[in-house]
């Protein structure tokens, strides 16, 4: 039985280095035996459907095939496609108000985690950085950028729940999941 997948690859195509482009990372996926391979954006996000294995076996098999291919180590996370079109429908961001200097973001994190190491609805000492929710394999999050030009962010949920997470943003999300 076929399953879709989407594979998020961390750290590539960002300022010039760690370069994977979009076509070779689809032909690559193809010739590990995926099908309806697609790329969105330049920032490593995959939707192929595959036969049904454990997610750690194709994100082990994608991070050796990468840096193979490419030369260096690419951190993979990957998630069935019905896990990402339930966090849609489940409107995660429905009691946030947004405006244009809120962004929405979801965290993807490789190891679970059993407990939520931050309080459920945390803010960062700033009131810039809410989370929101905590699914043990998501933290559903937003920043307002209105009230500071920097942010810690990212060190604040690598400290939290390690290096082995990625983040994409609400809309890069929504464009997944239509592509499933």
């Amino acid at each position: 039985m076929h399953q879709a997948y989407i594979a998020l690859l961390r750290g590539i195509n960002v300022g010039g280095n760690k370069k994977v482009p979009m076509a070779d990372l689809k032909a690559m996926m193809e010739a590990m035996g995926f099908q309806k391979v697609k790329t969105l954006l330049n920032s490593g996000n995959v939707v192929f459907t595959g036969k049904e294995t454990d997610v750690k076996i194709l994100e082990a098999q994608l991070s050796d095939q990468l840096e193979q291919t490419f030369g260096f180590p690419v951190p993979v996370v990957v998630r069935k496609g019905e896990e990402v079109l339930k966090m849609v429908a489940s409107e995660p961001f429905k009691d946030v108000e947004v405006h244009k200097d809120i962004r929405l973001y979801v965290t993807y994190i490789k190891e679970p985690h059993k407990e939520n190491p931050l309080d459920l609805h945390w803010v960062s000492s700033d009131v810039t950085f809410h989370i929101i929710r905590f699914t043990g394999s998501e933290v559903i999050s937003y920043l307002d950028v209105s009230k500071t030009k920097t942010t810690d962010v990212m060190n604040i949920l690598e400290k939290t729940y390690d290096k082995d997470i990625t983040t994409r943003n609400w809309n890069t999300v929504l464009k997944i999941s239509k592509l499933l």
